[in-house]
């Protein structure tokens, strides 16, 4: 009688490899392999197995010297990084990393949250690199010493989105801050991410500039990150202040019908910073690997890529590199 056996060997998360025996001689069904194998990342085992005909012990011994030889992701080295909501939702990270790990051997581990906590992660000692974008705020984490190696990634813009009809009509507006005057005199409803993140923060210098105190039933702060702040506001038509690459990301996707009503002005330029956490006041944080990150996001590979990145023709994010 025929006893069918099945061993299922995890070669790591993405690529499960399952082979079958049977007794009495253990001896390898040729077909069933071909057909596993050829739908998992095995084609060259495969066609060794097929043309040398070796037997099942052989086989399995050559796939683990292979592991062993190609750094499995379980036993490459991780890098933590606490970023903003803009990078994530964009989709700049998932085109960045991919070039990055293969490049430096290293498994990028994301946190997206927004700048302010961020910072206060890598504050902490939680991460090892952060890339945010709030000057102001960044500048006054290297000088409290909890961050090293700052540079300049990247920049995009901030807008003004709100409902097609632009009900407090501030399309063809002077300046942000005559828009933003506009909206609050008319109490158009207005949502705010109330996170402390860069765009929070770009947001309420703004209001500062207005001479302004934004308050009462119009004026929401939802603590939210910028994705769910783009789509509450669609949801319920109210204005917002996004980072342009958020924004193009959602829209592209058709999950909001917000529009661009005020752009342009030198007020919401936006840049991007990167540091790493300073390892003196964390000696426990992988310093090393994140110089490394950020000499590959500041090299002209890294800056090629950031240009290089589009949603349905679009540029989210210009390179700092040559500006």
């Amino acid at each position: 009688m025929m006893i069918k056996k099945t061993a299922h060997f995890t070669c790591s998360d993405e690529f499960p490899l399952f082979v079958e025996a049977r007794n009495p001689c253990l001896e390898m069904s040729f077909e069933q392999i071909n057909s596993d194998l050829s739908d998992k990342i095995f084609p060259a085992f495969n066609r060794i197995l097929l043309e040398s005909k070796m037997n099942q012990a052989t086989f399995f011994l050559s796939i683990l010297f292979f592991f062993c030889l190609s750094s499995p992701p379980w036993a490459q080295e991780r890098l933590k990084l606490a970023t903003t909501t803009s990078t994530a939702n964009s989709g700049l990270l998932d085109h960045l990393h991919p070039y990055f790990e293969k490049e430096a051997g290293i498994r990028v581990h994301a946190i997206a949250v927004g700048t302010g906590k961020a910072l206060k992660l890598a504050q902490n000692g939680d991460v090892d690199v952060v890339l945010v974008h709030a000057r102001q705020a960044e500048e006054a984490f290297v000088n409290a010493g909890h961050g090293v190696n700052r540079k300049e990634v990247m920049y995009n813009d901030f807008v003004i989105v709100g409902p097609v009809t632009d009900p407090s009509g501030i399309i063809g507006s002077e300046n942000v801050i005559q828009a933003l005057r506009t909206i609050a005199a008319q109490k158009s409803l207005w949502y705010s991410r109330g996170d402390d993140s860069g765009t929070h923060k770009k947001e309420m210098s703004l209001w500062q500039e207005t001479g302004l105190k934004p308050g009462g039933g119009w004026y929401q702060a939802i603590g939210q990150g910028m994705g769910k702040t783009l789509l509450a506001a669609d949801e319920k038509k109210a204005y917002t202040l996004s980072d342009r690459g958020t924004f193009i990301a959602l829209s592209t996707e058709n999950r909001i019908e917000l529009k661009i009503l005020h752009e342009g002005d030198s007020r919401l330029f936006n840049p991007y910073g990167v540091i790493a956490v300073n390892p003196k006041k964390h000696p426990h944080v992988k310093f090393e690997l994140a110089m490394k990150y950020i000499d590959f996001l500041t090299s002209p590979k890294g800056q090629s890529l950031i240009g290089s990145f589009r949603m349905n023709g679009k540029i989210l994010f210009h390179p700092h590199l040559g500006d």
